[in-house]
């Protein structure tokens, strides 16, 4: 038991969140750097530099410069264990990143000095206030003209609905940036535009009215910097780690990822303060990370990682107990028992075989078919771990054929990629044409692209209208038999045979529901 104790307390588990081009991945290369898991950071955009960035390992997230799928990384960092899930920004892809969150204990939120609290940093900020995720937030690209560091702050209380306490506060911005105060710490650190990979070592400084500053700075910017100092700290709170841990207190550190800057006080705050694993709700049972019996569930599944191999990889989030190769493990919802030779850990796309792994470590288990998202694999107990629901897509195209002799790749390519979770297959009743939804038109692009790269095979689209995809269940059989009638063109069934009602619009699907209140109409597939 207490090797499982210190094992667990060693682990920080956490996801990296943010609207798009934020500079998400960018932060986490350079988190990797400081782990000393990559010897040089990529640029995600720049052709010019032909290593790419480590988390971006599919071939279309390089073309695009954005991340499609959420990468798995693990580092060892002042003897913790840090494993970090990048997710897509793009809200085309928010489906990953809302079952990312369910596997993390805690998450960084980065925010474009210039641009503020976006649309998508909103939707995914509010998944994790619903289930009290403690959140660091890390307000980025320093060294560009941005909003006044007030103003920001201002906006993520007001927009985010967060309690803010500032760790680290900026020296001027854009061109005037000079360094940053590290609240912290208590020191300051300058930032030497010349040596934009290598930082200026951190000049320790307990008491911020000495004269020494003036050594660093000149007397203008010091007298504006205490003045700042003491205003943020008669404003904000100080930091509590309890509040933090209890998702009350979001601390935030000012920075510039793509230059190095600020990255490190982020690391070191990050591995003090934030959360071990915490335990999690598994049918009505809170499963504690230190109890003896091994639980995890499938959060993710990535089909050909190694394009070569047609490897599907399901991802296993450890809940509680230890997880060994070769060992038997039952499948809840199979009700079989399995065992994984080659279990793996990741750096992002370079993968390692793994003896055991703890509460807190992500673990890629190969996979023949037997995984979907949100599947359990347990010591022998039945239990199942909620909170991993399929959502109702926002389009709707039917999916055709494009090459007939290759309609056996399709069929495979179209079955695999659903699995994964990136969309959802509905086959209509009435002629069983099949139709995929999506949370958002650009995954057309990438399972067209997938299909054809990946699989050999080709398909063309046509637009299917329908406003939403319900999953219904009713207790009334005559009045379901009515609705079957009725609607026999909208019903469809998705890829684990459940009912699905296609709404053609909002008048429709509401109208269905006063006619028919014996049935209920589900907008996501866990209910």
């Amino acid at each position: 038991m207490s090797e499982l104790k210190a094992e667990i307390s060693k682990r920080r588990t956490f996801g990296i969140i943010s609207h798009p081009d934020a500079g998400k991945t960018t932060l986490t290369e350079k988190l990797l750097l400081y782990g000393g898991a990559i010897q040089e950071a990529g640029a995600v955009k720049s052709n010019k530099i032909k290593k790419g960035a480590t988390s971006d390992f599919m071939e279309i997230e390089r073309q695009r410069g954005i991340s499609v799928a959420t990468s798995v990384m693990g580092f060892e960092y002042k003897g913790r264990k840090i494993n970090i899930l990048d997710t897509p920004g793009h809200q085309d892809f928010a489906e990953d990143t809302y079952r990312t969150l369910t596997a993390v204990d805690s998450v960084i939120v980065v925010i474009d000095v210039a641009k503020g609290v976006e649309a998508q940093t909103e939707k995914l900020v509010e998944v994790c206030r619903m289930r009290d995720t403690p959140i660091i937030i890390f307000i980025n690209k320093l060294d560009r003209e941005g909003k006044d560091a007030y103003d920001l702050l201002d906006e993520v209380e007001e927009k985010l609905g967060l309690t803010v306490c500032p760790l680290s506060w900026p020296i001027g911005m854009g061109a005037r940036f000079k360094g940053v105060y590290n609240l912290w710490e208590k020191n300051i650190q300058l930032y030497t535009e010349q040596k934009k990979q290598r930082i200026s070592e951190s000049i320790n400084i307990e008491d911020i009215s000495t004269p020494e500053i003036e050594k660093y700075i000149d007397k203008e910017t010091a007298d504006t910097l205490r003045e700042e100092i003491e205003l943020v700290s008669g404003v904000y709170p100080p930091f509590d780690k309890e509040a933090y841990l209890k998702g009350q207190l979001c601390p935030v550190f000012f920075g510039s990822a793509l230059n190095n800057f600020g990255v490190r006080e982020l690391l070191n705050c990050f591995v003090e303060i934030a959360p071990i694993p915490q335990p999690k709700m598994a049918d009505d049972v809170l499963i504690n990370p230190l109890q003896d019996d091994f639980t995890g569930f499938v959060f993710k599944i990535h089909a050909n990682m190694d394009p070569k191999h047609r490897d599907r990889i399901a991802f296993l989030k450890i809940v509680s107990g230890v997880f060994r190769r070769n060992t038997n493990y039952h499948h809840v919802r199979l009700g079989k028992n399995l065992k994984f030779s080659s279990p793996t850990a990741f750096m992002a796309s370079k993968k390692s075989v793994v003896e055991e792994a703890f509460p807190g470590d992500i673990v890629g288990l190969h996979d023949t078919g037997n995984f979907r998202i949100g599947d359990t694999l347990t010591e022998g107990s039945k239990l199942s771990f909620k909170g991993i629901p399929s959502f109702s897509p926002e389009h709707f195209r039917f999916i055709n054929n494009a090459d007939p002799l290759k309609s056996k790749q399709l069929h495979k390519g179209v079955d695999q990629l659903m699995d994964e979770g990136v969309a959802q297959l509905f086959t209509l009743e009435s002629n069983n044409r099949q139709i995929i939804g999506t949370v958002g038109a650009l995954q057309y692009e990438v399972i067209q692209y997938r299909l054809e790269h990946e699989y050999g095979a080709k398909c063309t689209y046509e637009n299917y209208p329908a406003y939403k995809a319900c999953w219904i269940e009713s207790f009334d059989d005559d009045q379901l038999d009515e609705f079957k009638k009725l609607k026999y063109r909208y019903l469809a069934r998705d890829k684990f045979n459940r009912l699905v009602f296609l709404a053609d619009s909002s008048f429709s699907l509401n109208m269905a529901k006063e006619k028919f209140p014996k049935i209920k109409f589900y907008l996501k597939s866990e209910f």
